[in-house]
């Protein structure tokens, strides 16, 4: 589901354990030891235990209900991202709403740098929606700042009912968002009560004493943002602790900042290999994040104090439990506060970052072709699949490209076409048989226990549609050119008047291949009707073609035989061809069973 979090949280639950025992550690290096008579006794196997199996239950929870999330909402998430970039101040309104939604501003990235690669969004647009997308990573916080933790098994419980008792994908996926965040309040639980005997145990003290440094407290919340890849987490774990009145609002605060730029990581880990736009896009999160620290790091008192003021106080209690009560809600409104005023700062600049971003990453010279390669198929996305399935249709779509340069040289070229041509139309079939297996591979890696019915259905169509045409891509190479390259050989030229029906039926069959692959692009069953439209007319131009031949096949005339061969040909591949787009256009209509235009 999430083949990048499995990964790095053990490591994070070892950290977290390191954490607990970093207390003995600096207690057992101190000059003037505490008297061992003044230590309560701490049962650090259950500490750990409840620690660590907290822990796994909250980033548990994250990941289940965020893979819930993207199946429910991934569909409409791409179109409405697309139409809410008209200005700065409307995308980054749709960077936080999707972000919030979502539950990852590592997804709302890679969708901007689509955008961004097929041309539909500039990349200043792309950094108000990365700005707005800091702000939505906010929101998860404020949810889990509700101290609700003695109830969270009555959404666990709810929402196992639900997925349990399903008959719809979406029932299935609303019950995995409830019971994932049942499972995040239970782990926080779990973590607050292992963290209830180290309020009386003085190492500990000290070490959160040294929490209240803000370069500490920000490269520990950078670091285990890095290793969870997800500020959410951190700053959730900020908060369980607050609620145990273990840590302050002021390392609260450094924590929260440091998950901003640990949560970069996540961002320039996507762009690795990507084009140039991925990668700026990437640095711009990394600008953004970095700048927004360094302007709140030096005022993080004057700002605690700014939160206390705007945030609801508990005064009728004292000491600890006052800071249980207060304080996780003080660290999520300043998690949002500083989030805000970023974004309302960096959103006038976001012409002068995009320039920034460009003069630091130039692109690459001109003179280097690189090797052909998917320009959309992000692996980042793999765990939504509506959302990846949107990028095949794009990458579909740039396969349709490529065989409409084909029927483009074949255009060109003519009858007499050069060898050089002919190798050209060979590179650009060799192109598409490299996208379709990355096409494929892609298709296979998507998890299939999170797909909903009309993914697999779309997932299927998309398979294949992508194995359809390159087929019809290989009529093309291995046919045509075949067939072009004879008669180039013998000198042969069919007569004007077949040259006439020829091009008839070329050009018909030309905007058949364009429309299945724009159906597909698109994800469009009305183009898709248009493929089959096009069938009497069609079958019109290969009728004519034959009753000329009939006509004129009797008449004496120098190589007759040899031209009506290769008309004949040409005939037959030009009805092939549009057969392989018809059935591209069947699939995406849902007819799968139909006669072939002329057998």
């Amino acid at each position: 589901m999430k083949p990048e979090r499995r990964i790095h949280t053990p490591l994070a639950i070892w950290l977290l354990g390191l954490m607990c025992l970093l207390p003995a550690v600096l207690h057992a290096g101190t000059a003037t030891p505490v008297p061992v008579a003044d230590l309560n006794p701490i049962p650090w196997g259950e500490v750990l235990m409840s620690m660590c199996g907290g822990l796994a239950l909250f980033l548990l929870g994250m990941d289940v209900m965020s893979d819930a999330i993207k199946a429910v909402a991934g569909n409409g998430m791409r179109v409405f991202l697309k139409r809410m970039t008209g200005n700065r101040f409307l995308g980054a309104f749709s960077g936080a709403l999707i972000t919030g939604i979502l539950n990852s501003s590592s997804v709302t990235t890679v969708l901007v740098v689509g955008f961004i690669s097929a041309g539909m969004m500039s990349l200043s647009q792309a950094i108000s929606i990365i700005i707005g997308a800091n702000v939505g990573s906010t929101f998860a916080a404020q949810i889990i700042a509700f101290n609700i933790t003695q109830y969270a098994l009555v959404p666990v419980a709810l929402g196992f009912l639900a997925r349990f008792t399903s008959k719809t994908d979406r029932t299935h996926n609303i019950g995995n968002v409830v019971m994932g965040l049942g499972l995040i309040f239970f782990g926080m639980g779990l973590m607050g009560q292992a963290m209830t005997p180290l309020r009386d145990y003085p190492p500990f003290h000290e070490m959160m004493i040294r929490m209240n440094d803000p370069v500490l407290g920000i490269l520990i919340g950078a670091g285990f943002t890095a290793l969870v890849q997800s500020s959410a987490a951190t700053t959730g774990i900020a908060i369980a602790m607050a609620g145990g009145g273990l840590i302050t609002l002021e390392a609260g605060v450094a924590l929260a900042l440091g998950s901003n730029i640990g949560t970069c990581v996540t961002a320039i880990l996507a762009s690795l290999g990507k084009s140039r736009a991925a990668v700026r896009a990437a640095l711009a999160h990394v600008l953004i994040n970095v700048f927004g620290v360094l302007i709140w790091v030096w005022f993080i008192p004057q700002f605690c104090d700014l939160i206390r003021s705007i945030s609801p106080g508990s005064p009728e209690l004292k000491g600890t439990a006052r800071l249980s009560a207060e304080v996780p809600r003080q660290i999520a409104n300043a998690h949002t506060f500083f989030n805000v005023a970023n974004t309302l700062i960096f959103i006038w600049f976001t012409g002068l970052l995009a320039k920034l971003c460009e003069l630091i990453i130039p692109d690459r010279p001109t003179t280097i072709v690189p090797e052909i390669k998917p320009k959309y198929l992000d692996r980042e996305l793999l765990d939504a699949p509506s959302l990846a399935l949107q990028r095949v249709q794009l990458e579909i779509g740039r396969i349709g490209n490529i065989i409409d340069g084909m029927f483009q040289i074949f255009k060109e070229a003519g009858w007499r076409a050069e060898p050089r041509q002919l190798s050209k139309i060979a590179k650009m079939e060799n192109d598409i048989d490299v996208l379709s297996e990355e096409i494929l591979k892609y298709l296979a890696s998507l998890p299939r226990e999170v797909m909903t019915q009309k993914d697999g259905q779309q997932l299927l169509l998309l398979m294949t549609s992508a194995n359809y045409l390159e087929s019809l891509s290989d009529i093309l190479k291995e046919d045509l050119v075949d067939l072009l390259s004879k008669a180039r050989a013998k000198e042969v030229v069919p007569s004007p008047m077949m040259m006439e029906l020829m091009q008839g039926l070329f050009t018909t069959v030309w905007e058949a291949s364009n429309l299945c692959s724009e159906a597909i692009a698109e994800n469009n069953p009305e183009i898709a009707h248009k493929v089959l439209d096009l069938a009497p007319m069609v079958k019109s131009h290969i009728n004519r073609a034959l009753v000329h031949q009939a006509d004129h096949l009797s008449l004496e005339s120098p190589n007759r035989l040899a031209i009506f061969r290769v008309e004949m040909e040409f005939v037959d591949t030009m009805k092939r061809i549009y057969n392989q787009a018809k059935r591209v256009a069947k699939h995406q209509v849902g007819l799968t069973k139909s006669p072939e235009v002329y057998d």
